[in-house]
């Protein structure tokens, strides 16, 4: 069967060694990659989903809010993710964020951000490290708990900003213990699910790469009933 063809989008300055990680993910759940990025050709009728990938802080401008002097921004980058993510979510295209990717996700559907976070929740354990130190709890009945568990994950953490208000549609999936939350999803088709670790640096624990899975079946369903739609435009009977 077909690999689908999945964007990734990558910041300038590290996606050279992202997007490998990332890709093998990938190519482990039954897909294939290709780098999207600030100045790169990014055209979504080339592709069958999408991966908003991890980086810098996403500006506030974005949701009305007060860039800090602080605060490391790549316009570029945000312009070129925040059209991404309208596009894919209007042409129900699955769209998997990571990190800065999910945050991405809840601004696109008119949702806000706490720019710093563990200024909002400083009963958070602060950790930034790639290493599975966080633990974080999956919401019952939700579309990752289907995909990956109801059991607590342990799981990395490198952000500053995470999800405040919720954007149109969407409902929390995941929360750490002091109530941040880890995880947001859409809560009807087409997939869109966001979280706020990086799954590709755990490709080794099964449950992380099951969210890659996910994101490469829903690909794969809508590849399949797009190629179906052109067959029928083009059938001359």
């Amino acid at each position: 069967m077909t690999r689908p063809c999945i964007a990734v989008t990558t910041s300038t300055r590290s996606g050279w060694r992202i997007f490998p990680l990332v890709n093998l993910n990938l190519w482990l759940a039954g897909g294939r990659g290709v780098r999207w990025g600030a100045g790169r050709p990014a055209d979504l009728d080339r592709v069958d989903g999408l991966i908003i990938g991890g980086g810098d802080d996403i500006s506030p401008e974005l949701y009305d809010g007060d860039v800090r002097l602080s605060a490391r921004i790549d316009a570029a980058r945000d312009a070129l993710e925040r059209r991404l993510a309208d596009e894919a979510l209007g042409q129900n295209i699955p769209v998997l964020g990571i990190c800065r990717g999910a945050q991405m996700l809840n601004v696109a559907l008119g949702g806000t951000l706490h720019q710093d976070a563990w200024d909002i929740y400083p009963d958070a354990d602060f950790v930034k490290t790639i290493l599975p130190r966080r633990a974080v709890r999956v919401v019952p009945d939700s579309h990752l708990a289907r995909h990956a568990g109801t059991a607590p994950m342990q799981v990395n953490a490198l952000h500053t900003q995470a999800v405040d208000r919720l954007g149109r549609g969407l409902r929390v999936c995941a929360r750490d213990t002091a109530g941040m939350v880890q995880g947001v999803e859409r809560m009807q088709d087409p997939f869109a699910l966001g979280v706020q670790w990086h799954p590709e640096h755990l490709f080794y624990a099964r449950r992380q790469r099951r969210i890659f899975r996910a994101l490469v079946l829903a690909a794969r369903a809508y590849a399949r009933g797009r190629d179906q739609v052109h067959a029928a435009r083009t059938d001359p009977a």
